[in-house]
C-alpha cells in the first residue's frame, strides 16, 4: 500500500512542479510570505526561474529513482524505511530551492542531512556505515559553519532575509567582515558541493551505498550545494569584482583536475562515477567565476546535463552491479557481445559526459567556454578543455573493461540476451530508456533549454527585479 501511494504522490509532486514552473514564467517570480510577518522577520518563500528549475529537475529525477528502486527493493523489510526517507528528502530539496532567507536554508539542509544519511546505512552494511560516518561527521561540520555564517550576517545586516541583507551589504563600509561572512558560506556551501579541497567525502561515501536506495541522493546533493553558492554569490554577496572571484576561478580548476584525474586513478565503477561528480562540480564553479549572464546560464545548462547523464550512468551501474554482484572492473566484461543495446545505452551518456558533440555536455561546455572567451578569461577555459580529454580516458577505461573485453573466467553477465534482462529488470531498464531518450532530446533540440536559462541567468545576475518581488510582499 506504501508503494502504491508513492506512486501516485511522486507523480503528483512532478505535475506540481511543471504548475510551480509555469506560473513562474507567467510571472518571473511567485512569492509566499508565510504568516505574513514583516519580510525581515518572517519566513518567506520565492521562487525564480532559477529555483524553479531545479524543484522540476529534482522532481523529475524523483520519479525516475523511486520507480527505479522498486527492483531492488521488493518485500524487504527496509522498504517502509526507504519509502518515508526517500519523500523526506525529496521535502528537503524541494525547501532548499524555494528558501528565501537564510535560516529557514539552513533548516532544510538538516532535513536533507538527516534523510541523506539514512538512505546511505540502508542494509547496515559495515562499508556502508563507514562512508556514512564520514559523510555525516563533515556535513555536520559544514552545517556548524552554515549556522556561524548566518549569525555573521545577522549582526552585520540585522535580518537574515537574503534580499534585504544583500541590500543592506552594499551599504556595509567594512569589507573585511563582509568577505569573512563570505568566507564561512563559501566553505559551508563548498562542503555540500564537494569542490576542491572539501570533496573527500564523497568518494569516500557515495560508492558504498546501493544505488537503487541512492540515486536521488546521488543525483541531487550536491547540485543543491551549487546553487547556493550562485544564489549567496550573486544576490547577498556578489563575487564579481571581489577577491571571491579569482578564488571561484581557483578552485574551480582545481576541482576539475583533481576530480577527474581521481577517477582516472579508480578501478571500481562507483567510485570512477563519484570521482566524475567531483570533477564537474568544477565546470559550474567555473560558470559562477567567470560571472557573466551568459556564464551562469552554461553553469545552470551544465547542471541540468550533468544531473540526467551522471544519473542514467549510475542507473546503468546500478544495473549491472546488482546482477553480477560486482563494480569491480578487473570482474566485468563481455556485455557488448551480448547486450550491445545496454552497451549503446551507456555510451549515450559516457560520450554526453565528456561533451562530444552534439550531445549535452557539449553544448554546455560551449556556452561555458564561449563566456570564458568574451570575458577573457582564457587559462580555466583551457583547463576545461584539457578536463575533457581525460574525462573521456576515464569513459574509454570503463567502456574497455565492462563492455568490450572478454567475460573473465568464473565471473557471471546480467544476462546472455537483452529480452532474459529485460524480464528480470523491467523498471530499471524502462527508466534508463527514458532518461536517455530525454538526453538525446535536450541534446537534438536544445535551444528550449539555452533560451531558458539565458532569462534565468539574467533574473539572478541582474538582481533588483528579485530584491524587489521579496522587499514588496508584506
Amino acid at each position: 500500500m506504501q508503494r502504491y501511494t508513492g506512486n501516485v504522490f511522486v507523480v503528483i509532486h512532478l505535475l506540481a512542479s511543471i504548475l510551480l514552473l509555469h506560473e513562474t514564467i507567467k510571472h518571473k517570480m511567485v512569492v509566499l510570505n508565510v504568516g505574513n510577518w514583516l519580510h525581515a522577520y518572517g519566513i518567506v518563500l520565492g521562487v525564480d526561474l532559477f529555483s524553479a528549475g531545479m524543484i522540476l529537475l529534482s522532481s523529475f529525477l524523483a520519479m525516475l529513482a523511486w520507480f527505479y528502486s522498486a527492483t531492488w527493493l521488493g518485500g524487504k523489510s527496509i522498504n517502509s524505511i526507504f519509502n518515508t526517507v526517500f519523500f523526506t528528502l525529496l521535502l528537503g530539496l524541494t525547501g532548499s530551492f524555494m528558501a528565501a532567507d537564510l535560516f529557514n536554508l539552513y533548516v532544510w539542509f538538516e532535513v536533507m542531512l538527516v534523510s541523506s544519511f539514512v538512505l546511505l546505512t540502508l542494509g547496515g552494511k559495515k562499508l556502508q556505515l563507514e562512508g556514512a560516518i564520514k559523510y555525516v561527521a563533515i556535513n555536520v561540520f559544514a552545517s556548524t559553519i552554515f549556522l556561524a555564517g548566518v549569525g555573521i550576517i545577522y549582526g552585520l545586516t540585522g535580518t537574515i532575509n537574503m534580499a534585504m541583507a544583500g541590500l543592506v551589504i552594499e551599504s556595509i563600509g567594512n569589507h573585511t567582515l563582509v568577505n569573512v561572512a563570505g568566507a564561512f558560506f563559501l566553505v559551508a556551501f563548498g562542503i555540500k558541493a564537494a569542490i576542491f579541497p572539501l570533496f573527500f567525502w564523497l568518494p569516500a561515501s557515495y560508492h558504498t551505498a546501493p544505488i537503487g536506495y541512492s540515486s536521488l541522493l546521488m543525483a541531487m546533493m550536491t547540485k543543491v550545494g551549487v546553487y547556493t553558492l550562485i544564489r549567496f554569490f550573486t544576490l547577498i554577496i556578489p563575487a564579481s569584482n571581489t577577491p571571491f572571484k579569482l578564488i571561484f576561478m581557483i578552485l574551480a580548476g582545481f576541482t576539475m583536475v583533481v576530480g577527474v584525474l581521481g577517477a582516472a586513478a579508480q578501478t571500481d565503477f562507483r567510485r570512477i562515477l563519484s570521482f566524475h561528480i567531483v570533477s564537474q562540480i568544477g565546470y559550474m564553479l567555473m560558470g559562477l567565476a567567470i560571472g557573466t549572464p551568459l556564464a551562469i546560464a552554461g553553469a545552470m545548462f551544465f547542471i541540468l546535463h550533468n544531473v540526467l547523464v551522471k544519473t542514467n550512468l549510475f542507473f546503468v551501474a546500478g544495473l549491472i552491479g546488482k546482477n553480477t554482484g560486482t563494480y569491480n572492473l578487473q570482474k566485468l566484461g563481455g556485455i557488448f557481445a551480448r547486450l550491445p543495446v545496454l552497451a549503446l545505452l551507456f555510451a549515450i551518456s559516457a560520450f554526453s559526459l565528456t561533451g562530444v558533440p552534439p550531445l549535452t555536455g557539449f553544448w554546455g561546455k560551449f556556452i561555458l567556454a564561449k563566456a570564458g572567451f568574451l570575458s577573457s578569461d582564457w587559462i580555466i577555459v583551457t583547463v576545461s578543455l584539457v578536463v575533457s580529454l581525460f574525462t573521456l580516458f576515464s569513459m574509454t577505461k570503463i567502456w574497455n573493461y565492462v563492455f568490450w573485453k572478454p567475460l573473465p573466467i568464473g565471473e557471471k553477465l546480467p544476462a546472455n540476451n537483452f529480452a532474459d534482462l529485460f524480464s528480470k529488470n523491467k523498471s530499471m531498464l524502462v527508466i534508463i530508456f527514458l532518461l536517455s531518450a530525454v538526453i538525446l532530446l535536450v541534446s537534438f533540440v536544445p535551444n528550449p533549454l539555452i533560451e531558458f536559462t539565458e532569462r534565468a541567468a539574467r533574473f539572478v545576475v541582474e538582481r533588483d527585479e528579485y530584491i524587489g518581488f521579496i522587499i514588496n510582499r508584506k
